[in-house]
């Protein structure tokens, strides 16, 4: 049978290598998998709670509007539930917008490194999506600016940005939106927006008062540790959420996503404790990087994004035989490796293992 055009054409998705995967191909007793910005401590211990509940609810179809987790979230946010959309991970955000609100006859402007399911989920729709150079890994806001036409419908902003790590201050993004059309919807991917630190970042939330056009996309895969239950949401205006809620598929989250949310976001000590050892655990690859005089780019999630001395691909399969697992072949970073920030413990075996091969690669140090 033959597929749509575009669909034959469409690279798939290729996830970070898994920790049996690499223990199955290389013999590797014990390995650290720090490819894909997973939370290394875990879920809260009130998840857990919350999951043995729902067990005995197996047979059950999950809340369809999910509104116990979406009131959970409103609360939080201090927003109305109205302005909130839930989906198996972000990314099930994403598809949904695409969906939404691009045909064939329209374009959505994306940086040229960052999340590739933007564009993904563009081409299915048959849109173009015009890719803008990043400038020292950051988003350059002005190019996208002058890459709007009337046939822009999208604009997609990943802060902190996936692999590089950097962000789009305030400043930036209010002076953004005042200059983009009415028409454009901007979506604002905050997956790891819990991690920062820096004082210039948004409060994207409330943005959206001022700006109808503006979407925030967030996650509770990173720092709520719910990676494997894939639960996302977004946050906009209620007619932009609503156009969004219009394509959403019935039952699109489990009830163990559903209850698990709703546990997590009310546990805000365990949020601020993964936020301080990530903190910890960034200061900590930081400066090592800096004693191997490895540049780095500025870090602002729980990854950092390391430059080294070879193709980032030939880094990766050395650290691999060493038990570490990272994330390389960035197509405009070749000589770049991205590393989860990982417990303690882990984050010495990846600079014990790095630092070896540099010697054995004769690297002066």
């Amino acid at each position: 049978m033959k597929t749509k055009d575009i669909v034959a054409s469409l690279p798939i998705y290729q996830p970070g290598l898994s920790a049996e995967d690499v223990k199955r191909e290389y013999g590797i007793d014990k390995v650290v998998k720090l490819a894909s910005n997973e939370n290394p401590y875990g879920c809260s211990v009130r998840v857990k709670q919350a999951l043995e509940e729902e067990l005995s609810k197996l047979s059950q179809y999950p809340d369809g509007a999910a509104l116990k987790l979406k009131q959970a979230v409103a609360d939080q946010l201090q927003v109305s539930s109205e302005q909130l959309i839930f989906g198996a991970g972000s990314d099930d955000v994403i598809l949904m917008i695409c969906r939404a609100f691009l045909t064939a006859n329209d374009e959505s402007i994306a940086a040229d490194q960052t999340f590739p399911q933007y564009k993904h989920n563009a081409d299915i729709e048959g849109a173009r999506t015009i890719e803008v150079p990043l400038k020292e890994g950051k988003h350059d806001l002005e190019g996208m600016l002058a890459a709007i036409t009337e046939r822009t419908k999208v604009v997609w902003i990943c802060s902190p940005n996936n692999p590089t790590g950097t962000i789009v201050t305030k400043d930036e993004l209010i002076a953004f939106m005042d200059r983009v059309p009415s028409h454009v919807l901007v979506a604002l991917d905050e997956a790891y927006c819990e991690y920062v630190t820096d004082a210039s970042y948004p409060n994207s939330i409330e943005l959206i008062a001022n700006y109808p056009n503006l979407v925030a996309l967030r996650t509770f895969s990173k720092i709520h540790g719910l990676a494997s239950l894939r639960l996302g949401y977004g946050v906009g205006h209620p007619e932009v959420i609503r156009s969004i809620n219009q394509v959403r598929e019935p039952f699109n989250t489990s009830r163990f996503a559903q209850a698990a949310g709703v546990a997590a976001i009310h546990d805000k000590e365990y949020v601020s404790q993964c936020k301080q050892w990530n903190t910890e655990g960034l200061g900590y690859l930081q400066e090592q990087c800096e004693r191997l005089e490895l540049r780095t780019m500025p870090a602002h999630g729980n990854f950092i994004m390391i430059e080294v001395p070879m193709l980032g691909k030939d880094m990766f399969e050395q650290l691999v035989s060493k038990g570490i697992i990272v994330r390389a072949g960035f197509r405009h970073y070749p000589n770049a490796i991205r590393v989860t920030i990982g417990s303690r413990e882990q984050n010495e075996a990846f600079i014990q293992a790095i630092e070896q091969i540099l010697l054995e690669c004769k690297v002066d140090l």
